[in-house]
């Protein structure tokens, strides 16, 4: 590799697809226009999110998230997992932990190809979601989409796992126009930091089947954060179980809200598609 390239990972969850840059031993400052590029399927390599392995005085790693738009989001759950995939086999050992921006995640990878993300407890109160305006209880809140007297969707959850989510659920995902609706309800005013919108059918008391459209990417065929987030909501309006398999187009997670300690668990595949080298006229470390 020459002076000034960085190599990457392009690596899946789902489908849910990363450009994965080790910047542990330089440091890369990547400005949202260089994340666009990159993350353009058409003239770059093409991807959801970028994520940057950084160094971490807490855990094993530290990593930071962009989405295909340029904008710094903290969390990933399918990006955390393919990370912990990467750590543990460089160090050897199953039990990996990752530091993002704003929460510490513990992973354990199997042998089988699957690994588990412990994502912590949910936020539920209003203003650590966050909303614009107070909620009392947060597991159905006041927005909908289309005419006031005949909404397509109304009455959503609204849960942090890291980041915002809304879930709306309904009767047939795949009835309702998701690309429509998804980029206006993103940034409806009632979500100061935007928020990824999920629609939620209940196919059984473990089952559910979720569509996600993602702030800053857009439709995405896994969202690791939505299925954990869609589990909470189903639980907190009586749908569901604190176990359940979450379907994706791009596959099937489980997830547990554990009830001990109130900790979700993530459980899913990851995959390494390949490797390569981003040019060093497309990247300049940090503070030059």
């Amino acid at each position: 590799m020459d002076a000034g390239e960085y190599s990457f990972r392009k690596m899946n969850g789902l489908g849910n697809d990363f450009v994965v840059l080790d910047s542990r031993a330089r440091a890369l400052a990547l400005a949202p226009e260089i994340v666009r590029v990159i993350a353009d399927r058409k003239e770059g390599i093409g991807c959801d999110q970028l994520i940057a392995l950084e160094p971490s005085d807490k855990a094993d790693v530290f990593m930071r998230i962009w989405n295909a738009d340029g904008g710094e989001v903290e969390a990933c759950g399918n990006a955390a997992r393919c990370v912990a995939a990467v750590i543990a086999t460089e160090q050897g050992r199953s039990q990996v932990s990752i530091e993002t921006e704003d929460q510490m995640l513990g992973a354990a990878v199997g042998g089988d190809g699957n690994v588990t993300i412990d994502m912590g407890v949910p936020r539920l109160a209003w203003d650590e979601i966050p909303l614009a305006e107070p909620f009392h209880d947060t597991s159905r809140i006041e927005l909908q989409a289309g005419p006031i007297d005949a909404p397509v969707l109304h009455s959503p959850g609204a849960v942090n796992v890291g980041n915002p989510h809304a879930l709306f659920f309904v009767e047939d995902t795949e009835a309702i126009d998701l690309a429509g609706i998804g980029p206006m309800l993103e940034c409806h005013p009632l979500f100061p930091e935007r928020a990824n919108i999920s629609l939620v059918q209940v196919m059984s008391p473990d089952h559910l089947k979720v569509r996600t459209w993602e702030r800053g990417a857009g439709l995405t065929r896994a969202c690791g954060t939505a299925a954990c987030a869609s589990a909470v909501a189903a639980v907190r309006r009586d749908l569901a179980g604190r176990k359940v398999t979450v379907s994706l187009p791009g596959g099937d997670l489980v997830i547990e809200w554990r009830e001990a300690d109130g900790h979700v668990l993530m459980t899913g595949p990851y995959e390494l598609d390949f490797e390569g080298t981003l040019p060093a006229s497309l990247l300049a470390p940090a503070g030059v």
